[in-house]
């Protein structure tokens, strides 16, 4: 079984696709396939289709849904009748004590290798392999095709698992730019980080690599504007003031001139005050 949940939600068995056009049995797909190889509780998936409201049918209804994914992986075992032979679609949907669990049998899943390639980034990282890293990194950001399941209809499950993977999109994405600003390629980063500051106008992060891509690249009063713009956004929205890290690369670009041997860009970090 293939599995796709970085974009559109795309699950193929055999190479045909078992991903219903029905909105609640593609949040029973969603979830198993998030936690696929896993046993999801039966009261989680009620939770993700209900809320903390659910009908007294329940049950009954999740079981409708898990025979219609049956159905479809039927279906999809039916078209080579080899495979159908030693699989059927009671192996690949299991039932078992309390909950299901989607068996893949080996198949691929976008999010495992995210994760896979994500962690040779990191650990290339700790390990000064600057090239490395980006190179992983974005390898691993290359798998996202739009937000998490962007075409199902998330409940509180799949709304905090949709979190979950964003959040990790964001470090990985911080962790490459990272690698890039070592490197020494500002320049080059300055049209993506344009759109990622506008996009996450409190991420401070960010902010603090753009900064100091501007600063580096001989922009220097663009690189305070952006930090009064990140100020106004965090004291506007969550009343908050820039952190300590940050307020430091804000006085480091006052005082220095553009630094010509690339540095660490992570604001926040003790790093971002030596700039010059």
């Amino acid at each position: 079984m293939d599995i796709d949940v970085l974009g559109a939600l795309s699950v193929r068995e055999n190479g045909v696709s078992v991903t219903p056009t029905a909105p609640k049995p593609r949040q029973v797909l969603a979830l198993l396939a998030l936690q696929a190889d896993q046993v999801v509780p039966v009261r989680t998936l009620i939770d993700e289709l209900w809320g903390g409201r659910p009908p007294r049918s329940a049950r009954t209804t999740l079981q409708t849904y898990v025979l219609q994914l049956r159905d479809l992986i039927s279906r999809a075992l039916r078209s080579d009748l080899e495979e159908a032979a030693g699989r059927t679609a009671k192996d690949v949907l299991v039932t078992l004590p309390g909950g299901y669990l989607l068996n893949t049998s080996g198949g691929t899943s976008d999010v495992r290798e995210f994760e896979r390639l994500a962690g040779l980034g990191y650990r290339a990282m700790d390990a000064d392999d600057f090239a490395g890293a980006g190179r992983h990194l974005g390898q691993a950001l290359a798998l996202w095709n739009g937000g998490a399941l962007a075409d199902v209809q998330t409940g509180p499950q799949l709304e905090m698992e949709t979190r979950r993977l964003e959040e990790t999109r964001l470090c990985a994405l911080d962790q490459r730019i990272e690698a890039d600003l070592r490197l020494g390629r500002h320049r080059e980063l300055l049209g993506e980080l344009t759109v990622l500051v506008s996009r996450y106008r409190t991420h401070e992060n960010l902010h603090g690599q753009f900064m100091l891509a501007l600063h580096r690249s001989g922009r220097r009063s663009e690189a305070l504007d952006a930090y009064q713009r990140l100020r106004n956004a965090l004291v506007r929205e969550l009343g908050l003031e820039p952190s300590a890290g940050l307020r430091r690369l804000q006085r480091s670009i006052l005082m220095t001139a553009p630094e010509p041997v690339p540095a660490a860009a992570a604001a926040g970090a003790e790093h971002l005050s030596r700039v010059g």
